[in-house]
């Protein structure tokens, strides 16, 4: 989940540290976002300022060590707003500085800087009569990685959407894809989240309520009749002054809702009859009103041009093409392969000691992780299988189904084939190594070895 950030009408940069070549933030301020490209944390000599919403929202323009004529202009008439949060993405690669609106992938603003400096940090501040609020992203240091380094896939930008409920217990409907919800809310009590097929209170439909009875306990409904399916005592986990971060998950059958940051739910419901989960219903109530940021995502593209593996698939049946990514980067049409708490985890490879390894892209941590030799390891260059359309088939006895997609190889030639399995509350993508008759997944620094697991295979 994003970070929020307040900066003062002054001229005074925050800063925070960056991993790869990209930063991408949301911020909403009636003009003069401005930000600093810097090797440390300080405002010093060399560094490349970008202003967005410069000259009463007039012009954006990209500034080397403080100092006119700026080296970069674009006329971006209102391209700020006071009243909404504006998507952005600034990239450093090549020696090229460019910066582009969020969903876009051409720049509207770049500087070709050939003297351009290891870029650490980056500093953000309003001012001119402007104060701010931002949402950024941050991650981990990556662990470097010895693979050969390919073009990179065009990132995909999370959308970040605000949403304010009254004190009425009416749901406001949202489209969601895939099996998990994650968001914010700024609430005293009582922020409620319906799950449906449609956009609209009707049966079949689970409720669930996170800080009700004044705060002090959560829990899940189903169809709005009591007695609730599954409940918590959650004394003070809602908070009218801050936001707090959550998720919700529906996957094999079990509804499970956890904080922001950590992987183990405080509720959770097997569901057995679980229907089709295509909207997410938010509201306030008993007394409260709420401010929601909800995470989406921009449409996907077409994928790019394969590495080394699969040809694109010609129907949505074929099993995907390896595309190049780094530094957590989603490319378009990234195939989802399991969940760690409230995070998405993609069927991703990286190359480890010779052997072509599959294993799970962590998108916050900004690495690939591959299991080998007892151990996790972290790569921040890697594959990502895209435009897949395969599925997951449980394996019995260690029998490999003939249609199962090979993933990688080991350095002796053997194919490894993609699997995954459930460990500690997450859903985690490994290598399938046959002679062994398991799978092996990466989590908590180690090599976890499972008897029972998935597949991944082409239909």
């Amino acid at each position: 989940m994003p970070l929020e950030i307040n900066t003062p009408n002054k001229l005074e940069y925050q800063f925070h540290p960056v991993f790869g070549s990209l930063f991408t933030f949301k911020v909403r301020c009636a003009n003069d976002a401005h930000l600093t490209l810097a090797t440390n944390p300080v405002e010093e000599n060399p560094t490349y300022e970008v202003f967005i919403g410069g000259w009463s929202n007039s012009k954006s323009v990209i500034r080397k060590n403080r100092q006119k004529p700026d080296v970069a202009a674009a006329i971006t008439p209102c391209i700020v707003d006071a009243n909404e949060f504006r998507g952005f993405w600034i990239q450093w690669s090549n020696n090229i500085i460019s910066v582009g609106r969020e969903g876009e992938a051409v720049a509207f603003l770049s500087y070709e800087a050939q003297d351009l400096f290891p870029i650490n940090f980056i500093g953000i501040c309003t001012a001119w009569g402007a104060s701010g609020t931002w949402l950024i992203d941050e991650m981990p240091a990556p662990v470097p990685s010895r693979i050969t380094r390919a073009p990179l896939a065009v990132p995909r930008v999370p959308v970040i959407k605000e949403v304010n409920t009254p004190d009425k217990l009416e749901y406001q409907f949202h489209p969601v894809s895939g099996n998990v919800f994650t968001f914010k809310v700024r609430s005293p009590n009582d922020a409620h989240l319906a799950l449906t097929s449609n956009p609209v209170e009707e049966d079949p439909m689970y409720e669930v309520f996170i800080g009700g009875w004044s705060n002090s306990k959560s829990v899940i409904r189903k169809n709005r009749q009591k007695p609730d399916v599954a409940e918590a005592d959650t004394p003070g986990i809602l908070d009218g002054g801050e936001f707090r971060g959550f998720w919700i998950r529906w996957y094999d059958n079990v509804i499970t809702v956890g904080r922001e940051g950590e992987a183990a739910a405080f509720l959770s419901y097997d569901a057995p009859d679980l229907f089709p989960i295509n909207f997410v219903g938010v509201c306030t109530g008993w007394g409260a009103n709420g401010t929601w940021l909800l995470e989406e995502s921009t449409a996907p593209s077409a994928p790019s041009e394969p590495a080394m593996g699969f040809a694109p698939p010609t129907s949505g049946g074929g099993p995907g093409c390896w595309v190049p990514a780094a530094n957590g980067e989603i490319p378009p049409t990234s195939m989802e392969g399991g969940f760690d708490g409230s995070e998405q985890l993609y069927i991703a490879r990286a190359k480890h000691e010779g052997d072509l390894i599959p294993g799970k892209l962590h998108p916050s941590h900004g690495v690939c992780y591959v299991a080998f030799g007892g151990g996790e390891h972290g790569h921040n260059e890697y594959e990502v299988l895209c435009a897949g359309g395969g599925q997951w088939v449980p394996v019995q006895d260690g029998n490999i189904p003939p249609n199962a997609v090979p993933g990688g190889e080991t350095a002796e030639g053997e194919p490894l084939f993609i699997g995954r399995a459930t460990h500690d509350g997450t859903v985690t993508v490994g290598k399938v190594q046959p002679s062994h008759g398991c799978c092996y997944i990466p989590y908590g620094g180690e090599e976890v070895a499972y008897k029972d697991f998935e597949v991944y295979v082409a239909m």
